[in-house]
């Protein structure tokens, strides 16, 4: 017999949420199958099995929560006894008056959350696992933020898959009155801050969303980061005239691929740092950890709020090539498909809010990070070149840095190197 444990699958997971099981008790289990779907802090991800067997017995149901660690399923070897379809059948009903009193006893907002009650119904029924049609861990979380049942949905996607279009329709449908009650409703048990949420709730000009699990998890780690990380920020003015023409010839030459200046950034940062590796560091209570290699997370917006898939290597890769990794993995992160791996081990990040025309902006730390860059749009301004007022492009980049673990003389440094690269692009490709 060997339990399945709830795995770490990003540097930040304290706990996850099983969101769908793709494996019944009683089902065969083959080296590399999916066994279940896991929503960490930044993520549905998909856990494949590392051994054959069967699947014996399923501890955490759907929508709870488990520490890592903890166990969450049991297989056994191929040969072995497998368990009896009624008492499966009997034991998953039975979990369920047990979690209505601890969702009220609780605090922790992840447990009592909408979706988990909406969904008890259906369950409680019995209605088999067979009937439960195909959908992407996407839609199955936005169904579990917003109290939908997919069996009463039909998938547009490839074999009648459920998307998440057919989710938003399906909210769109419903109405948004429909969950502010069920959020007003819960409001009081759930948790001692409730009289204002429900002063809020009651104004007919506010719609209560409840917040779900992503933006739960980014509101705790970003408050921990400038609670904890004394930021400092260094601004600088980067003559983009260079950059914009070196891109210009670039995708010229690699046409049809394309390369942005935001993949031009990250080599430029990469390369910046592997030339000043004390702030490609982390901070912690013992140890200064200076990282051999660049790995540089690149900041992409989802539906749910921000991921951060990571470029591994960035320094040793072409700009085409970072190019090619920073489309796939914002593709990705879009469609919920991210691994552990690549949204893990970063060193270093850069955000880039240029394409929306945000002039400058200071981000907040990715812990354990040492340092983000916030990347500015590129803007036509006067500018004096020998003397005479003449049309130019500038980008402002602001760096923040975590003060227990660089100062400010040597984060001005790696922002000046920074800073003459992205000025003479030539220099990111010598």
């Amino acid at each position: 017999m060997t339990e399945i444990l709830m795995p770490r699958l990003s540097d930040t997971m304290e706990e996850g949420v099983i969101s769908s099981w793709q494996k019944q008790p009683g089902d065969e289990v083959a080296v590399g199958d999916v066994i279940v779907d896991i929503e960490t802090d930044k993520a549905v991800m998909e856990y494949e099995a590392y051994e054959a067997g069967v699947l014996e017995k399923i501890l955490v149901a759907e929508g709870e929560t488990a520490a890592i660690g903890a166990p969450i399923a049991v297989i056994v070897p191929a040969g072995g006894a497998r368990p009896e379809p009624a008492p499966a059948a009997e034991a998953r009903p039975a979990a369920e008056p047990e979690r209505a009193p601890a969702a009220e006893a609780a605090p922790e907002p992840e447990p009592e959350a909408v979706p988990v009650g909406a969904a008890a119904p259906p369950r409680a029924g019995g209605r088999p696992a067979a009937s439960r049609p195909p959908s992407s861990p996407l839609a199955r979380r936005l169904a579990r933020d917003h109290g939908i049942d997919l069996a009463t949905l039909s998938g547009s996607g490839p074999g009648g898959r459920i998307v998440r279009a057919d989710i938003e329709a399906a909210v769109r449908s419903a109405g948004p009155a429909a969950p502010a009650p069920a959020a007003a409703a819960q409001a009081p048990a759930a948790a001692p801050s409730a009289p204002a949420v429900q002063a809020r709730a009651d104004d007919p000009d506010v719609e209560a969303v409840p917040l779900n699990r992503f933006r739960k998890v980014a509101a705790r780690r970003l408050t921990e980061s400038k609670r904890e990380a004394p930021h400092f920020y260094l601004n600088r003015e980067v003559d983009a005239e260079a950059l914009l023409a070196f891109r210009a010839t670039l995708n010229e030459a690699l046409a049809p691929a394309k390369v942005s200046v935001n993949d031009l950034v990250v080599k430029a940062v990469a390369t910046a740092l592997r030339e000043h590796p004390a702030v490609n560091v982390s901070y912690t209570e013992e140890n200064l950890l200076f990282h051999k290699r660049v790995h540089v997370g690149v900041a992409v917006a989802v539906e749910d709020g921000l991921v951060v898939p990571v470029v591994r290597d960035a320094d040793r890769m072409s700009v085409s090539q970072i190019g090619r990794e920073t489309r796939e993995l914002a593709a990705k992160a879009r469609d919920g498909k991210l691994s552990a791996r690549e949204m893990s081990g970063g060193t270093f990040s850069v955000s880039n809010l240029g394409m929306f025309g945000v002039d400058s902006f200071s981000a907040v730390i990715n812990p354990p990070e040492a340092a983000i860059l916030a990347v500015g749009a590129v803007r036509d301004e006067p500018v004096v070149r020998d003397g005479q007022v003449v049309p130019g492009k500038r980008m402002t980049v602001t760096l923040s840095v975590d003060h227990r673990a660089t100062d400010g003389a040597t984060a001005a440094k790696f922002l000046a190197r920074l800073a003459e690269l992205l000025q003479n692009p030539l220099l990111i490709v010598a």
